[in-house]
Parts: structure tokens; C-alpha cells; sequence
């Protein structure tokens, strides 16, 4: 599928990109996630590297997405609700600055409107501390294959089952019009 002027893509981490993937590829408006890995020192990125955590990539999701559909402070919902931005270098059981939360910005507009959403997630003492790092993109280094689209394809692991799946839930609940 080819990217239309309406199409924008936004880098998002928050820990393992299993989870961040799930939680927006049925999003409306989203066009495409791809699992990646973004925000390290090396010129080239892959699993076994970035997770030894030398490397200083964080695993991270591509949103492609169309801003006439879904708009960046709804994708920032979402981001905000999958995961507990909090948590620094670590999401639950995932430990190492590879798993920290982050977000990768293309322009100065972006930046400010994410910083202004996370001010706004703060006064309103919806979180208390917000670790997560805003970041222009650079660089994004896509995934080995049998990362992308892994909860959908892996349903039955344990790791879908317990942990994916009930974020999934849990914000489709919480925001069913988002939702395809």
C-alpha cells in the first residue's frame, strides 16, 4: 500500500513492540504498523543486537497513519494507555533501555503537541511522573519477520495470551470508536 499526502508516520516505544503493534493496528485511520527498532548509536539494528541493550535502540512501532482519519492526540491515547509511561528502561518483566518509552517526532509541530499531551497527563495527575523521552526521529531499522504482526499470528503463546491480550481488551473497551 502506497502513502498518500495524507499519510504520516509516528515512531512509538513502549516496551516490547509486540504489545505497541497490537495495540494499533486496528486502530481506524492506521494504514500500517511494522515492528522496529529506532534511537541507537549503530548504523544498522536486529534483535539479538538491540537486546543486549549495547546497541541503544529501543523497540518501537512505525504507525503509518492517515491524520484525516485518526488524529496524532488520539494515537497519543492510545500510546499512553497501552503501557505505563512511568516505568523507566523497563515494562513489566522487560528490563534494558531497549523496552523504555519513547516516542520519535518529525517536525517541531509534533514535538509540541506531544510534549503539550503529556503536560496535560500531568497536571491533570492522570500519571505522576512521565519518563517517557521525546526524540527526533532519525533512523528506523524495520524488524525481522517473524516480528511483524506477531500477536495476530501467535495468538496462543503464552506472552499473547496473558500479557497482549488483555491490554488489547482493556483499550478496546475503554475506546471502542477507535476501533475498527
Amino acid at each position: 500500500m502506497s502513502q498518500t499526502i495524507e499519510d504520516k508516520n509516528i515512531y512509538f516505544g513502549g516496551g516490547c513492540f509486540w504489545c505497541i503493534e497490537a495495540a494499533f493496528q486496528e486502530l481506524k485511520g492506521v494504514i500500517k504498523v511494522e515492528s522496529g527498532y529506532s534511537g541507537g548509536g549503530e548504523k544498522t539494528a536486529n534483535y539479538e543486537s538491540v537486546i543486549s541493550g549495547e546497541t541503544k535502540h529501543a523497540e518501537v512501532c512505525k504507525i503509518t497513519y492517515n491524520e484525516n482519519i485518526i488524529s496524532l492526540d488520539n494515537l497519543l491515547t492510545v500510546f499512553f494507555l497501552a503501557h505505563d509511561p512511568t516505568q523507566l528502561n523497563k515494562q513489566g518483566n522487560d528490563i534494558g533501555p531497549q523496552y523504555r518509552s519513547i516516542i520519535f517526532y518529525n517536525d517541531l509541530g509534533e514535538k509540541e503537541e506531544i510534549e503539550n499531551y503529556i503536560r496535560k497527563l500531568e497536571d491533570e495527575k492522570i500519571y505522576q511522573k512521565i519518563q517517557t523521552e521525546i526524540v527526533v526521529f532519525n533512523s528506523f531499522y524495520k524488524a525481522e519477520n517473524y516480528h511483524q504482526n506477531y500477536f495476530n499470528l501467535n495468538q496462543n503463546q503464552p506472552y499473547c495470551s496473558f500479557i497482549i491480550n488483555p491490554k488489547i481488551q482493556k483499550l478496546k473497551n475503554k475506546l471502542k470508536d477507535y476501533y475498527k
